[in-house]
């Protein structure tokens, strides 16, 4: 099993900053795995196959075989391997979930080059230290130890691609262990929470609209169809609706906030100052409490959209048309406080606070998919998608020592008190 650390200094050219620090007491033993996973340049438009075979071939050198799920074009993958009981068990356990995908660097201000870790203080920076490679490479880290521990249950791996575009890549990994008859108890959720954990997040919907007009002079505005106006009337519409969440609730207090959101975010149309825009498209997306069916609000929206936009549309020009396109889609997570993995967590890391957050996570594709979850990971979110992101050693540290606690909990010995 030295084989893959070693493996992972000799290979990691960002390693050689990090071992600058060795001398610390709070340097973590994971810098290996982190800064050679945060070397990999892993956008979201990038492919992260190079990354999920580097795990693949440094777990199979360990004597762990993975299951890689591709995307239709080979070029993304998701992996998921299993660290069986000491009956041979592979079923059942608990999965250490993290995405490999990090969102872009452009037009951030970097002060080091995103893509080679550096060590500074007592942070880590590069883009995906916190976000939530981290958690990867600590967890990856801790596979020796697991292999050396009599686990009474398995531990699972799950790596995902596109996570950062909505989540678009864990749901054929979970839809392959459907038909694979795996099914783990549990997940947890490394996405950084400074090692807290987290119960519930609100779900994440996505939508692309593209509204047709017909294009004119100008001066001739009764003969187009602006596309603008009419997609602007439905941006208003959703606002309005935004409006109506935060005045009228339902509300959560637990959350930072504590009501369903809608936004506007992307808007593009026209093409000069004196033609009527024949076309404009937007981005728009609400975040909803996850005791909130999304459904109802999307469908709220394609109402207006088709009934009251639209026929007046046709009365300008036969040829209108609104097109809404869902581009991405997550579940909310609200974690029972009786699953085994919620009072796991909680005994691990001493810590009894409900806490729960804005952002998205894959807890709630896992959750959906019947595995109970929670989320608990290195770093803070506020650092994450950022310029100059960067973790904090000691949260990479206390990962660790988070980790170790975990593995211990899934062993014989642990379960025979």
């Amino acid at each position: 099993m030295s084989h893959v650390v070693e493996s992972q200094s000799s290979s990691s050219s960002a390693s050689s900053s990090a071992s600058a620090s060795k001398s610390s007491p709070a340097t973590p033993a994971s810098l290996p795995w982190v800064t050679r996973l945060v070397s990999m340049d892993t956008v979201s438009r990038n492919p992260n196959l190079g990354l999920i075979e580097t795990v693949r071939d440094e777990l199979r050198a360990a004597g762990v075989e993975a299951t890689l799920t591709h995307d239709s074009s080979g070029k993304w993958a998701n992996l998921f391997a299993t660290i069986p009981a000491h009956d041979g068990e592979t079923n059942g356990g608990v999965v250490l979930s993290g995405h490999t995908d990090v969102v872009p660097v452009d037009g951030q201000d970097w002060e080091s080059d995103p893509f080679k870790p550096e060590i500074r203080g007592d942070k880590l920076y590069g883009r995906g230290t916190c976000d939530m490679k981290g958690f990867i490479g600590a967890a990856l880290t801790l596979v020796p130890e697991m292999q050396r521990t009599k686990l009474a249950k398995p531990i699972h791996f799950a790596l995902s691609f596109d996570e950062e575009v909505g989540c678009a890549g864990a749901p054929l990994m979970l839809n392959d262990l459907l038909k694979r008859g795996v099914k783990p108890e549990g997940c947890i959720v490394g996405e950084p929470t400074s090692m807290r954990p987290i119960v519930a997040h609100k779900g994440i919907n996505a939508y692309q609209c593209c509204v047709r007009g017909q294009a004119s002079h100008s001066s001739l505005t009764p003969k187009g169809l602006n596309a603008i106006e009419y997609a602007a009337r439905l941006i208003c519409y959703i606002r309005d609706m935004a409006d109506q969440f935060r005045e009228q609730g339902p509300f959560d207090e637990l959350y930072d906030v504590p009501f369903t959101t809608a936004q506007t975010s992307t808007i593009v149309g026209g093409n000069a100052i004196n033609t009527v825009p024949a076309e404009c498209k937007f981005q728009f997306e609400f975040r909803n409490l996850p005791t909130l069916d999304p459904e109802p609000i999307f469908a709220r929206i394609d109402q207006y959209a088709r009934e009251t936009l639209l026929p007046k549309m046709l009365r300008e020009h036969p040829s209108a048309a609104i097109e809404i396109t869902r581009i991405a889609a997550a579940p909310g997570l609200d974690s029972s406080e009786q699953a085994a993995i919620t009072q796991l967590v909680r005994a691990l890391t001493a810590d009894q606070d409900k806490r729960k957050v804005a952002y998205g996570t894959e807890a709630g594709l896992f959750s959906l998919a019947g595995i109970p979850s929670i989320v608990c990971g290195p770093g803070d979110i506020q650092q994450a998608h950022r310029a100059n992101e960067f973790v904090a050693l000691d949260q990479l540290v206390e990962c660790e020592r988070f980790l170790q606690k975990f593995v211990h909990s899934m062993s014989v010995d642990a379960h025979a008190r």
